[in-house]
């Protein structure tokens, strides 16, 4: 067992908060432009163009961590657990820290989903702008701004604010993970507990980055496993997609619904970065709109938690019966493995 120390800039955060300020500061460069019968056709798309490729590179730069001076700097730690030195051939994954924001998980996709609405609609209102005389309507061009501005204000409130226990996201995926450990005694089996998960997928890239072996093997990220809705296995590419098909016969009847799908936009998990490295990466979740409503908020509590689905999990990626499946009894059992 050992640590993998690294440091971080928790600013990342800001990449969206700036996505939607620069989104409503160039809204109102492009108003003039769209409604302006002096303003030059192709003005307007040669502004929007200009200013969201800035933007994009700015947020990518803060949001993928680019040193920013006099900028806090924080200290985290991946824990990697293996039994002897043999090589893995799988990597239980699991996040170790937690946030709490303006805007809950929900809140984010929300703001991400009418971010991309409003560029999707700016970008055409400007060619559409390039390829005729006279200015446009002010019907859909107000409510296109409306809606940039409401993106916005939701993207805004992404800032850090508060604390939460992180009981959903990621207690239950903890749990699972060091269930796994707890009876696991495959020394191909290796565990990876990241940090800063949260900012960035810091501690993921750091151990990709550290040259941990990614290539052709599996990674299984648990992350959030509520009592609540469709248990997912999400994936990011055709080594993912196969993992999940592999696994997916020993979780049916788990829970009522099992989804297997790619990473829906505007979430990031640590599989991601691992992915990127050639692993077969899948991240496991069960979660529906209720649970993405408390994430990174204080209602995020193990008060009314329901641990069966993350306990059950961690037994079958031991390869042993779950707590419980639909329609069972609990199954009783566990052992207590030596880790180096």
């Amino acid at each position: 067992m050992r640590q993998q120390r690294f440091t971080f800039l928790p600013t990342a955060l800001n990449a969206l908060p700036l996505v939607g300020a620069g989104l409503g500061w160039l809204t109102l460069l492009e108003l003039p432009l769209l409604l302006w019968p002096g303003a030059p056709r192709f003005a307007a798309i040669g502004i929007w163009l200009a200013g969201a490729a800035a933007l994009g590179v700015l947020a990518w730069g803060i949001g993928t961590g680019v040193e920013v001076p006099g900028a806090e700097r924080r200290e985290d730690a991946n824990l990697i657990a293996t039994r002897g030195s043999g090589p893995i051939r799988r990597w239980i994954v699991a996040h170790v820290d937690t946030k709490s924001q303006g805007h809950s998980m929900a809140g984010r996709l929300v703001a991400v989903w009418l971010l991309l609405a409003s560029c999707a609609g700016l970008t055409l209102l400007a060619i559409l702008r390039a390829t005729q005389a006279h200015p446009l309507p002010a019907v859909p061009v107000a409510a296109a701004a409306g809606a940039a501005v409401a993106a916005g204000a939701l993207a805004g409130r992404g800032r850090l604010r508060g604390t939460s226990s992180g009981a959903r996201d990621n207690g239950t995926g903890l749990l699972a993970a060091l269930t796994t450990a707890s009876i696991s005694f495959d020394p191909g089996v290796g565990f990876l507990f990241t940090g800063a998960e949260e900012f960035g997928l810091v501690g993921a890239r750091a151990a990709r980055n550290a040259g941990i072996p990614l290539d052709g093997v599996e990674v299984i990220n648990l992350d959030t496993l509520d009592q609540q809705g469709a248990l997912y296995l999400v994936y990011h590419d055709g080594r993912g997609a196969g993992l999940a098909r592999s696994l997916r016969p020993g979780l049916e009847g788990l829970v009522p619904r099992l989804v297997t799908r790619r990473l829906p936009l505007g979430i990031l998990t640590d599989s991601l970065p691992l992915a990127g490295a050639g692993a077969a990466a899948v991240t496991v979740s069960r979660l529906d709109w209720g649970t993405l409503k408390r994430m990174h908020t204080p209602r995020d509590l193990p008060d009314d938690l329901d641990l069966t689905t993350a306990e059950s999990v961690g037994r079958l990626l031991a390869g042993i019966e779950p707590v419980q499946r639909v329609g069972q009894r609990p199954v009783a059992g566990a052992g207590n493995p030596h880790w180096d």
